[in-house]
């Protein structure tokens, strides 16, 4: 025999409610719909659903029992449709981000946790890669949406850019470097102490080789090369090695009071750190929603930055 689910649905409101106007209201049904629904299911069965005379109304044992399967469709459809109001505000979903290493793991880890203390239900996966890898990923669908620096978009690439923070870079010493104690710093002084380089793909190794040549050498004495961020970091703590980072990335380790940047100017690179998704894209909710906390944490971001730079004496 074959039930109508929308029948038990019926019978598990009236059940919870304890009556057949009240379940009604429940499911947002007529009084009369759903008593025509339980006298049409019981003629079907040839079993009463209920005990009569009894008020509030009582299941009959075989009443009971197919209204438990009632309330399971019930549930499920509660929560189909609080998963379908979640995924339209954005509230639940999944976000496929990728992204530059340094500037994903000094800047956005923690911005993508503060992401999710407001959005819980919000899973995000992320990924590391440079500007021709997500670019790749993102044509692939492999990512929803890319935060790196970039130069230059091409017209016609298929892909739009918005910029969140400009390329600024600085020379980054642990806190204690000799260079700290000078009154005035000369840019060539820099090439006398040992240099950390950036990770092949890196655009902070272009940079890098940019900042040697202004200081008139062709190149200068690498120690380390090819590290994460964390690895460069500690290399630093423990030595006088220099090393090329974006500002925002040395002021995002400010409170660890373990790094710092040199009050001298070097080039700054012509790019911007900004949000790169395909311009045809119709974004899931929940990216969209990302990004626009990402946006958002920035522009915190960059009042801070500049506050701090106003209390920096940058050298000539």
């Amino acid at each position: 025999m074959k039930i109508d689910e929308r029948h038990l649905v019926q019978l598990a409101a009236v059940v919870q409610a304890g009556g057949v106007t009240e379940g009604a209201m429940m499911l947002g049904l007529t009084q009369p719909a759903v008593s025509r629904t339980l006298a049409a299911l019981e003629k079907r069965l040839g079993e009463p659903l209920f005990i009569r005379g009894r008020r509030p109304l009582q299941p009959t044992p075989l009443g009971r029992a197919l209204a438990d399967h009632g309330q399971a469709m019930l549930n499920a459809s509660r929560k189909a449709s609080a998963l379908v109001e979640g995924f339209r505000h954005g509230r639940t979903g999944l976000v496929r981000v990728g992204g530059t290493p340094f500037f994903m793991d000094a800047l956005i880890a923690g911005m993508v946790a503060g992401f999710q203390n407001a959005f819980p239900d919000v899973r995000i996966e992320q990924s590391y890669g440079y500007l021709p890898e997500l670019r790749a990923a993102i044509v692939a669908d492999r990512i929803d949406l890319a935060i790196c620096p970039i130069d230059m978009l091409d017209e016609g690439s298929g892909m739009r850019f918005q910029e969140l923070l400009p390329g600024r870079n600085v020379v980054a010493c642990r806190i204690t470097h000799p260079l700290l104690l000078k009154r005035r710093l000369n840019g060539p002084e820099l090439l006398d102490y040992p240099w950390i380089a950036p990770p092949p793909g890196s655009p902070l190794l272009a940079d890098l080789r940019s900042l040697v040549l202004s200081l008139g050498a062709t190149e200068t004495k690498i120690r380390y090369a090819g590290g994460s961020l964390t690895s460069a970091i500690n290399y630093m703590k423990a030595s006088d090695a220099l090393t090329i980072l974006p500002h925002s990335v040395v002021f995002a380790y400010r409170n660890d009071k373990a790094i710092t940047a040199l009050p001298v100017n070097i080039p700054h690179p012509e790019r911007a750190l900004g949000l790169l998704q395909r311009t045809e894209d119709l974004s899931a909710p929940a990216t969209e929603a990302f990004a626009a906390h990402i946006r958002k944490s920035f522009e915190n971001l960059t009042h801070l930055i500049k506050r701090h730079e106003q209390s920096v004496i940058w050298g000539l």
